[in-house]
């Protein structure tokens, strides 16, 4: 078995127990040892930009830090991945903030990016593969049309996530095919839902997230999926929409036939 320290992040070790405990059983099924680092902290949400002010990246290097021993850090938000995989990405291209993080965590040599950051769609593509994924399935999502939605932090900034062309990915498709379903391609998906603005413009919410959904139903999904929490909740909270929206990890869970798996 394969094991990789395991980042779940903030809502879904709260709100979205569920979905958290989907993605641990799937990978237990898939034969990955998951192994959650003690005592780690939300990354921040957003990453931050400014390279001369390293305390908003200290969270994230600890978790960084903690899967070194391990084959790689697989996070399931894309919130998390974005916050971590752009801070390792930085911080091996930025030996001043390496060594400032250094200082700030007393360490007696700077972290300089060694770990792999895999998000699980990643995880699913690069070390479980979608063949023997689709080989795992007993509970195929047959006659399906499922519309996967990116959103804005799967994919960008392109160069430090590096996980599928940013503009016409497929990684999401590829799931789907895998887990039995039939891809929607649609024009909003991997545009903005208005997540991040619902409290300062709910308005703005509702023009996004509706738009996202439209767009999806005028190519004839059946449903949505997404990998971000908080697409997942602006998308079933202010869209308006008539489809159902999932985590990605909720239909693997059910094509693995683990549906039923406990969220405690």
């Amino acid at each position: 078995m394969q094991t990789f320290t395991y980042y779940p992040g903030c809502t879904l070790r709260t709100k979205a127990k569920d979905l958290d405990a989907y993605a641990r059983a799937s990978a237990e099924a898939l034969g990955i040892g998951l192994i959650e680092p003690e005592n780690w902290q939300c990354c921040g949400g957003a990453y931050t930009s400014a390279t001369n002010e390293p305390a908003t990246k200290l969270s994230a290097v600890r978790t960084l830090m903690a899967a070194k021993e391990t084959e790689g850090l697989v996070t399931v938000c894309s919130a998390c991945h974005n916050v971590i995989k752009q801070t390792n990405y930085d911080i091996s291209r930025n030996e001043a903030m390496a060594v400032k993080v250094q200082r700030y965590l007393g360490l007696d040599e700077a972290y300089t990016g060694e770990t792999k950051v895999y998000h699980y769609l990643e995880l699913l593509r690069d070390v479980v593969g979608f063949d023997n994924l689709k080989a795992k399935v007993v509970n195929p999502l047959k006659g399906k049309k499922i519309a996967a939605y990116y959103g804005c932090l799967l994919l960008r900034p392109s160069k430090a996530l590096a996980m599928d062309d940013p503009e016409n990915p497929s990684i999401m498709e590829d799931f789907i095919k895998a887990i039995g379903g039939t891809p929607v391609i649609y024009a909003q998906r991997n545009e903005c839902c208005g997540g991040y603005i619902t409290l300062e413009d709910k308005a703005q919410a509702v023009k996004r997230s509706s738009a996202v959904m439209e767009s999806a139903e005028s190519m004839g999904a059946d449903m949505i999926i997404t990998a971000c929490p908080l697409c997942l909740y602006n998308l079933k909270k202010n869209s308006g929409g008539s489809l159902p929206v999932y985590y990605f990890t909720e239909l693997l869970a059910e094509a693995l036939g683990l549906k039923e798996v406990s969220n405690e």
